[in-house]
């Protein structure tokens, strides 16, 4: 799978995971952490997204550590419309590459799934041209 979306709002979730679907990307669907890790651990995606306050309450990010991303793989947060983010603690800032307001910045996730798949993909050539 491409990407991995965690979260409780099934109805948010189902519709992002159509728009990607569209956009031509492998979707898969958790409700939690623990569900993300048995998941990962099958086939490791290449983008985690997941709810902000779901992360913020793994404590010391031991959650998203037991989530194996494939290489060059990135996480994002999302939050929705009507959430006031709080200041994320530095370590998870570290492994964030963006937080998004959904379902308003939809585009903008697709837009970054295709700019981390193509980074991976370019990323992934590079490799295997050293190694010849």
């Amino acid at each position: 799978m491409s990407v991995l979306l965690i979260g409780s709002d099934h109805a948010l979730l189902e519709g992002l995971a159509q728009t990607l679907a569209a956009a031509g990307v492998r979707v898969g669907l958790a409700d939690t952490l623990h569900d993300a890790v048995l998941m990962a651990s099958a086939e490791p995606p290449l983008l985690l997204l997941l709810d902000r306050a779901s992360a913020l309450a793994s404590p010391r990010d031991v959650g998203l550590s037991g989530i194996a991303l494939a290489p060059g793989g990135s996480v994002v947060l999302y939050h929705g419309n009507d959430d006031t983010p709080s200041a994320l603690p530095p370590s998870l800032q570290r492994l964030t590459l963006a937080d998004l307001t959904l379902p308003l910045e939809r585009q903008r996730l697709v837009a970054l799934v295709q700019t981390v798949t193509t980074r991976a993909r370019s990323r992934g050539r590079e490799d295997a041209e050293l190694r010849e």
